[in-house]
């Protein structure tokens, strides 16, 4: 008799305090995509985070067309560090923003700065949308956190006043740029007698590039370095991407195996 494995518990971001015991409000959009699309009812499980108190089991106690209750039972992941990493970007158009913040969800960035550069087309980004799928993709990947998604800027404000402690690689397929591979490659070996820089960001610009003098400019900070990605030419999300799946691999939780997934039951 071959046993069949029971559904998988849905995994949803909530922003209220977790602890067992506890009652959690679920957004009508929550509800309604239990109810409805998952078919879940009261009795059944459900994984609860909200980036502070780790991943807990919860039970579905009521559940309405647009609410519903969770109660809270125990902890199946503790709260663990995540590596610092940021993404400042140029925003593309249409649907290929989304993809760019669901995926750098994925990558584990813990902020994501939209910025104008001078040559931006895109002047506008919206900051409900980019959160929504930022917290959709930290639920199917099974991340402990949801990226800030922090509002459009010009790139010379968010550069002002800038940390010196976190690194900036700039992805330049212009001028000085060394291959990034290079780049981290020398900051493993430096780490055996100074250790790494435990701060860092990935800015990419637009479609067609950063202008000249504006990359003049932006790679005179000590904080920065200009990085390049091979001999291709690369869309902005493309560039993202790749970037934040390098310094990931080599400098990140990239070589850690996924938490042991077990069993849901109440």
């Amino acid at each position: 008799m071959v046993e069949i494995e029971s559904k998988p518990a849905p995994r949803l971001y909530v922003t209220a305090p977790l602890a067992a015991g506890a009652a959690i409000p679920l957004e009508s959009g929550q509800a309604h995509y239990l109810r409805t699309v998952l078919r879940r009812s009261a009795g059944e499980p459900v994984l609860l985070f909200n980036g502070r108190d780790g991943e807990w089991l919860a039970e579905l106690d009521a559940l309405g067309k647009a609410s519903g209750t969770a109660v809270v039972r125990q902890c199946r992941r503790p709260q663990v560090p995540e590596p610092d990493l940021w993404l400042l970007f140029a925003p593309v158009k249409g649907d290929r923003v989304d993809f760019v913040a669901e995926k750098a969800t994925e990558l584990g960035v813990l902020v994501l700065q939209p910025v104008l550069t001078r040559r931006s087309v895109v002047r506008r980004v919206n900051l409900d949308r980019l959160s929504a799928r930022a917290a959709e993709a930290a639920e199917q990947c099974g991340r402990l956190t949801v990226p800030t998604v922090r509002p459009l800027m010009r790139l010379t404000d968010a550069l002002d006043g800038w940390e010196a402690k976190r690194r900036l690689l700039v992805c330049a397929e212009a001028g000085e740029a060394r291959p990034l591979t290079t780049v981290l490659g020398e900051e493993r070996e430096r780490g055996a007698d100074r250790g790494p820089a435990s701060s860092w960001a990935v800015l990419v610009g637009p479609e067609g590039g950063f202008a000249a003098d504006e990359l003049d400019w932006l790679i005179r900070p000590p904080f920065v370095t200009p990085v390049g990605l091979g001999p291709r030419l690369l869309r902005s999300e493309t560039a993202a991407l790749a970037a934040l799946a390098i310094w990931q691999a080599l400098f990140g939780d990239g070589g850690e195996r996924p938490p042991v997934a077990v069993r849901d039951q109440i």
